[in-house]
């Protein structure tokens, strides 16, 4: 019987839940607002199901990738819509044309994250772009698993635990199935997702927000290595309008995301990296791609893939729209360590969740948790550290701007 006594040990991808005979597991939220596992003792006949598809319990050897590439769409158009080199949107359409089925991240009507599926190509675009949420996946390894006994494919996309997950959950290997994880920073707190989302429409006046774009590229304003927040909603008269339009490390929330103030205590020990859940791609920015090959390289959008089956191999030379060079393993990690490595624990986490907890302000909590007083930074800054004295700097002078604007 699954019993979360360590939280880090537990990736929320719910294959417990969907695999239970007797349905007497559920996911709930704990005061982070992370989904864990619940059983009800009463129900549970202990057969041990649960505990034969978790992808922590049981992990996989790391494997090497069989062959790894750069790779962009030859569409731009396409390519600006998606958050790295547009790899995704030409496997899922090829999916979709030869009968099969797409499973990925949308948003939901509360612009929560949640997995779902796509039948035809006009029910793609929801699940493009990268969405820095952890997603419900809720009964999504079950209905992979009846399309896939139906016959028909299924490309599943998901972080490496989902995958990890999926895989243990179908206890076997489908040759119409295709399962691609992305490279993944950590998942942050969906609890600290809602209140950043209620404090935006506060202090914009927004009604109702209408889209939400993490990784807006030049159809934005804005570049792959320098993407920009951008979020547009109604007012109360149902006029649209930018309610912000943020460079990454400007938007309050990414920035606490990409300090690693609110992750998931399993991403820090993330069972599922190197090449460990099974996936048949792995996808990610191939960042430093202009110092391997300029002439590939732009500023739109380049992906790195990790082909690690021979099926995946097989559709990748079949894939059209997509130009690929052959890289290596070592010079697509180079600046992509996160394909092997977990993401460390930052101290500062246990400050924010104290801030937070006693304002449920999450941008204050932020800034505090963020801020360096000056002795400190000089100190710092004299080793040659970077990370959180640098954004203490940035947090000083603000401070100081600020105080002498109101005086």
């Amino acid at each position: 019987m699954i019993n979360i006594t360590d939280k880090s040990k537990c990736c929320g991808c719910s294959a417990c839940v969907q695999r239970c005979p007797k349905q007497c597991i559920v996911m709930q939220g704990d005061e982070e607002g992370f989904l864990y596992p619940h059983v009800d003792v009463s129900l549970c006949i202990d057969c041990g199901a649960c505990e034969t598809v978790c992808p922590v319990i049981n992990q996989d050897e790391p494997i090497t990738p069989l062959k790894v590439f750069a790779a962009k769409n030859s569409d731009d158009e396409q390519r600006l819509c998606s958050s790295s080199g547009g790899v995704f949107i030409r496997l899922a359409e090829k999916t979709i044309c030869e009968g099969g089925v797409v499973f990925g991240a949308r948003f939901d009507k509360y612009w929560g994250v949640e997995h779902s599926y796509a039948e035809t190509l006009e029910e793609l675009e929801p699940l493009m772009r990268s969405k820095y949420v952890q997603s419900r996946i809720g009964n999504a390894y079950k209905k992979a698993e009846c399309f896939l006994r139906q016959g028909r494919k299924v490309l599943f996309v998901g972080t490496a635990c989902q995958i990890a997950g999926l895989r243990k959950f179908l206890h076997k290997d489908y040759d119409n199935l295709l399962a691609v994880d992305v490279i993944c920073h950590g998942v942050p707190s969906p609890e600290i997702w809602r209140t950043y989302l209620e404090h935006l429409k506060y202090k914009t006046n927004c009604k109702t927000i209408t889209s939400i774009i993490f990784r807006g590229k030049q159809d934005q304003g804005y570049e792959w290595k320098n993407y920009g927040f951008v979020v547009k909603g109604k007012d109360s008269e149902g006029k649209e309008r930018t309610i912000c339009s943020e460079g990454f490390m400007l938007n309050i929330y990414l920035k606490g995301f990409l300090y690693n103030l609110y992750l998931r205590p399993s991403c820090h020990q993330c069972p599922s990296k190197d090449g460990k859940n099974g996936s048949d791609i792995t996808l990610a920015d191939f960042w430093g791609i202009e110092s391997l090959d300029s002439e590939f390289a732009d500023n739109k959008g380049v992906s790195i893939v990790f082909v690690q089956s021979e099926k995946a191999l097989k559709v990748l030379r079949k894939l059209q729209g997509i130009s690929v060079v052959e890289s290596t393993l070592k010079d697509a990690t180079a600046w992509n360590g996160l394909f092997f490595t977990s993401t460390p624990y930052d101290p500062n986490s246990q400050k924010f969740w104290r801030f937070y907890k006693e304002s449920h302000n999450m941008k204050e909590a932020v800034e505090k948790a963020l801020y360096v007083p000056i002795y400190r930074m000089w100190s710092n800054m004299a080793r040659n550290t970077f990370n959180q004295y640098t954004i203490g700097i940035f947090y000083k002078i603000t401070y100081i701007l600020k105080s002498m604007i109101k005086k």
